[in-house]
């Protein structure tokens, strides 16, 4: 298949399959005569990976390093846990900055009358 049809059965758009594969993510796949990429099974489950992968919120590094273990039958399973569980202390620290973000922005805004009055409590902190 071409790679609107990888793009499609993967849910990976062509633009980022090409970036994937300048980046090294994927191998260069196969081209036919006239230069057209050309996927088969195995690079769609590749892409598929990435995408469930990228929709978890990893990074690329990590997928790569993600990648190489899935590839390798001979890895441990720590090792892919390892991974996982710093994504998640990094999620779960992003998830306490939103929470603080959220919580000063909602004490700024209840502070503001939101009326014509040009005095506003919120440009006031971010002013300083």
């Amino acid at each position: 298949m071409n790679i609107g049809e990888a793009s499609a059965a993967s849910g990976v758009s062509a633009k980022m399959i090409r970036y994937y594969e300048s980046i090294g993510l994927v191998p260069e796949t196969q081209r036919t005569g006239s230069n057209y990429r050309v996927y088969g099974e195995r690079e769609l489950h590749t892409l598929r990976f990435i995408r469930r992968a990228r929709d978890l919120g990893f990074s690329l590094e990590r997928i790569r390093g993600l990648l190489s273990l899935w590839q390798d039958s001979a890895r441990a399973s720590s090792d892919v846990k390892q991974i996982a569980l710093a994504h998640v202390d990094e999620l779960n620290q992003r998830i306490r900055e939103l929470t603080e973000m959220r919580d000063t922005l909602n004490t700024l805004a209840s502070c503001c009358h939101g009326d014509a009055r040009p005095d506003c409590p919120i440009l006031q902190t971010l002013g300083t």
